[in-house]
């Protein structure tokens, strides 16, 4: 049978174009359709815009900093209106490189939204058909509302980046990654900032020493944290909405926003009818190939529900790409993904947390916490965490919390020594930066305590 298309993607963020522009590189003829702008959730309405913030965020610590250093500051007030402005002019400019990306790689591209006919036929929103080889889904995911009354009303964290003008007062619902991140942003800019999570504590699923410093250091902050709390009930009233809160509390909040989980972009595509097998939660189920139930449709990215970081789907689209054009099966590596949570102060972390390292097996824990040369001067008390899990039999570093200014930059590096398998003895033999932060990640001789 001839088909159109050797692939068609469906979706045009980042693990899509890459898998779209290395097939076409390849000679294959590749399509690809969005319906939203392309970059995805990471240029357009996520890690890009949402560092953005974070930069302007910290302009006050900044500013306070130097002062305490000898400088005459005097800050203004933060201007909105023209952030966004220059924020949306950078995600336009992003989008064209998106564009230019595929455009200059011959790959054929359609405004709009697509759906599965059969296993070879992608059917799009203007009732037009084509047909491919092998059809690679990457269509992400998006923030889901809570059921509850008046919800509807409230923010989620796509809506962040389109605001009129920054709130007076916000609570933000939720204790992931992304509550916590925006509520430090917001925090940062000036709005009055509450969260609620149901939990005991904030950044379920990390180091537990770890996430404790983070929300510590947010409190400290004035982000007013509520563990163990939830909304019972929201309701609209002039200038906001009235929220009950599971622990009898009532207040008034200008803007509420819920950070309470994201799901796949798998709905009426076509997906179930095709043959494709959905999980529990509406993600596709693959193999460690990308490969759905369907032999010619994989899937990549959010969508999946696997390891959602841009730079998991990127790197899913090129083992994509190498297992089915170039003949050499290449099954994805989701083991030791070094990470960074842009919290204030930001968390990076790669392998295991010292409680799921305790359940593997007897561990040596060696971690220091103290105030770094820069906020002792200027007569602060933020603290920083170095922390190392390391294996007692083997000596191999299973796993390296950072908790501090520039710890997403710091994990990066320290993620390779732990990739490659290094153990603390190769930690040790490293010569100090000094006077950094850092160096005390290979200055740490005696463990903290075992398990």
């Amino acid at each position: 049978m001839a088909f159109d298309y050797d692939l068609f993607v469906i979706g045009g963020g980042s693990g899509g174009v890459r898998a779209a522009r290395v097939a076409a590189q390849g000679g294959a003829r590749v399509a690809l359709a969005e319906e939203s702008r392309y970059g995805g959730t990471c240029v357009i309405r996520g890690c890009v815009p949402k560092k953005l913030m974070v930069f302007a965020s910290e302009f006050p610590e900044a500013i306070a900093e130097a002062q305490a250093f000898g400088w005459t500051v005097h800050a203004g007030g933060f201007d909105w209106a023209a952030f966004r402005g220059k924020l949306d002019a950078e995600l336009d400019r992003l989008e064209g490189v998106y564009r230019g990306i595929l455009s200059n790689n011959g790959v054929e591209t359609f405004d709009m939204r697509a759906r599965l006919a059969d296993p070879h036929t992608v059917e799009l929103a203007d009732g037009t058909r084509a047909s491919a080889r092998h059809i690679l889904i990457a269509a992400g995911g998006h923030p889901v509302r809570p059921d509850l009354p008046g919800a509807e009303h409230a923010l989620v964290s796509d809506d962040i980046f389109h605001l009129d003008r920054l709130p007076k007062s916000i609570l933000v619902i939720g204790g992931g990654y992304i509550a916590c991140e925006f509520a430090c942003i917001l925090n940062g800019l000036g709005v009055e900032v509450t969260q609620f999570y149901r939990g005991a504590q904030i950044l379920r699923g990390f180091d537990d020493e770890a996430r404790g410093l983070v929300s510590d250091e947010m409190i400290q902050s004035g982000v007013n944290l509520h563990l163990g709390t939830n909304i019972a009930e929201m309701t609209p009233v002039d200038g906001g909405y009235r929220v009950v809160a599971t622990n009898g509390q009532e207040a008034t909040y200008e803007q509420v926003m819920f950070a309470t989980g994201r799901a796949p972009n798998t709905r009426d595509m076509g997906l179930e009818a095709a043959g494709v097998t959905l999980g529990r939660k509406g993600e596709i189920v693959v193999d460690r190939y990308s490969q759905t139930s369907v032999p010619s449709i994989h899937a990549i990215g959010d969508v999946t529900d696997r390891v959602n970081l841009t730079p998991v789907a990127i790197r899913e689209g090129m083992a994509f790409v190498e297992t089915v054009f170039n003949g050499n099966p290449t099954p994805v590596d989701h083991d030791l993904i070094p990470t960074a949570i842009f919290t204030q102060p930001e968390m990076g972390t790669v392998g295991l947390s010292e409680e799921d390292a305790r359940e593997r097996g007897p561990v040596e824990i060696y971690a220091t916490s103290f105030r770094p040369m820069r906020e002792s001067f200027a007569g602060r008390s933020a603290r920083v965490l170095m922390k190392l899990v390391v294996c007692s039999e083997t000596r191999r570093v299973l796993g390296c919390h950072i908790v501090a200014p520039g710890a997403g930059e710091m994990i990066q590096l320290a993620g390779i020594a732990v990739k490659m398998g290094a153990t603390k003895e190769d930690f040790d033999r490293t010569v100090a930066v000094h006077p950094t932060m850092s160096e005390e990640i290979v200055t740490m001789k005696t463990p903290t305590r075992t398990a």
